[in-house]
């Protein structure tokens, strides 16, 4: 069982060429060329269920699948709270901040601030936003996605950056935001069932085939420990996950940020049908984040509980798959770590292309390109951006928590960067000098306090920074007159349909039990 079979390898080869051939169909022309609008934002066509697998596909990746599985295996359950915050942020989002992304009808969040705000604001964020999913989100998804090849197929680990670099550029280069979004909704298929049946194989072999359930009641039974969501200042995992401040404090500055003012995730619902098409796929994305800690934390507390003798923690995941899942299975799990792998590079890339072709090389280089010409910058750019994540992946081979280290330093940009939109949304005296401080200050005031006060966890310092990025905001705004840009917030705004409400009911009730029985 150690290895890869012959059905292992046809399985997973039917689903690279499924994914290949259904991307590269969703991509064709059909007689014309696309237009920006087609390539970047799917020619405003997406659907609920579209919007909310492509989020769980862009959202889920090798940082789950191999950097969340070695936080369960050396933390344990608590780090699922950024899956349960998480799906409660989505209702959030879907309430209180698409209602005025999709009226402003914007490409970018960039877009959107230069609406609020200003030109100036709009152009540094846009920077911020590439460099961040540049140099730490696609990096860190290429070198984990490559880890897991080698670990699991025992492939180079440069070549398994190459493969997993080429298999996403292919199709989501070529064919945009379209043929990333349907492939996603195939992508969550495997993830989601591949991923399930993964834990249930990893249950089934530690409780010595006693099946599912009797594998999870032996898990609580031996390592109580790994089953606490809120951790106590006692236990070495604290700065990870600050006790009652992870579900009150800087985890929502991270979720709210990720979900609701990130490209990467809202460009999506910016290429819904209609509003309540969006609210909807994001819902659905919340439902599914619920399930996601049985896939991706699961297996790490496994491998703990089976006393796995690795290296580092991130390697739960790929030990688990090589020494337990059987021929057959292997192959259906794979496909699903990598398409958890490829969906999120595939998402990403267009991101970039998408920022820089709209907000940098639109506005400043070429004012007047041609709609062909948009199109092609946007090809252009993120076939730089893969490759430059190529050449930076394997400098990452030091991490001991991956996972850890994406959220920390993509925790310099997020407390500004939600200050900056929640502000703008609320108060009419916002303006782009706040908006400015604000850029500035999330990277001034975390840099002072992670060297300052080391032995303040990270999630803590983005609560701490968040509320002094609005405190700089309100500062100075307090004596301006109202913005001429100020948001008009009127009662009809933040309506939503009922079935919405009874799916964000059902998320809420299934967090609070889970939050009652393992706090």
């Amino acid at each position: 069982m150690g290895t890869f079979s012959v059905l292992d390898y046809a399985i997973f080869i039917a689903y690279a060429f499924l994914i290949l051939f259904v991307g590269l169909f969703v991509s064709r022309n059909k007689g014309t060329d696309k237009t920006s609008q087609d390539y970047f934002l799917a020619s405003k066509s997406l659907a609920w269920w579209a919007i909310g697998s492509s989020i769980i596909a862009s959202n889920i990746s090798a940082e789950q699948f191999i950097g969340m599985s070695g936080s369960g295996f050396a933390i344990g359950l608590g780090i699922a709270s950024y899956e349960f915050v998480a799906a409660a942020s989505l209702i959030f989002v879907a309430v209180f901040f698409l209602p005025i992304y999709l009226r402003a009808n914007i490409y970018t969040m960039p877009q959107f601030l230069e609406i609020r705000y200003d030109k100036r604001v709009k152009t540094i964020m846009a920077f911020f936003w590439m460099l961040v999913f540049i140099f730490v989100n696609l990096t860190s998804i290429l070198y984990l996605g490559a880890l897991a090849l080698n670990k699991i197929m025992e492939i180079d680990m440069f070549w398994s950056i190459i493969a997993l670099a080429v298999f996403a550029g292919v199709y989501s280069i070529y064919g945009g935001l379209k043929a990333v979004a349907i492939t996603d909704f195939i992508q969550v298929i495997f993830l989601i069932g591949g991923g399930l049946l993964t834990t249930f194989v990893a249950l089934n072999a530690y409780a010595d085939g006693g099946g599912f359930f009797a594998g999870f009641e032996k898990l609580l039974a031996e390592v109580p420990e790994k089953f606490d969501l809120i951790l106590s200042k006692e236990d070495p995992n604290y700065k990870y996950l600050p006790g009652i401040g992870v579900i009150l404090g800087g985890m929502w500055v991270s979720a709210l940020y990720y979900f609701g003012c990130n490209q990467y995730i809202i460009q999506r619902a910016l290429a819904a049908k209609s509003l309540p098409e969006a609210q909807l796929g994001l819902v659905f994305a919340g439902l599914l984040k619920i399930l996601l800690p049985l896939i991706v934390v699961i297996p790490g507390i496994v491998a703990f509980a089976m006393q796995a003798p690795l290296e580092k923690p991130d390697q739960a995941y790929p030990w688990l798959m090589h020494n337990f899942i059987p021929s057959g299975v292997k192959g259906i799990a794979f496909a699903a770590l990598v398409a958890a792998i490829v969906s999120s590079l595939a998402s990403m890339v267009n991101s970039i292309s998408t920022i820089f072709t709209m907000d940098i090389y639109k506005e400043y280089i070429v004012k007047d390109a041609s709609e062909k010409r948009l199109v092609g910058v946007g090809r252009l750019c993120g076939l730089l951006s893969l490759v430059i994540a190529v050449v930076l992946a394997p400098l990452l081979g030091n991490l001991d928590q991956a996972f850890q280290f994406i959220q920390e330093f993509t925790g310099f940009v997020s407390p500004g960067a939600l200050a900056i939109f929640l502000v703008g949304f609320f108060w009419k005296h916002a303006n782009a000098a706040g908006a400015i401080a604000a850029a500035i200050g999330t990277f001034v005031f975390s840099l002072i306090m992670m060297l300052a006060l080391p032995e303040v966890s990270f999630l803590d310092r983005m609560g701490y920074v968040f509320l002094l990025c609005v405190l700089l905001m309100v500062l100075f705004g307090l004596k301006s007159p109202v913005s001429e840009k100020a948001i008009v917030i009127d009662k009809t705004l933040f309506r939503t349909t009922t079935l919405f409400k009874v799916l964000s009911i059902c998320i809420i009730g299934i967090l609070s039990c889970i939050y009652y029985i393992f706090w």
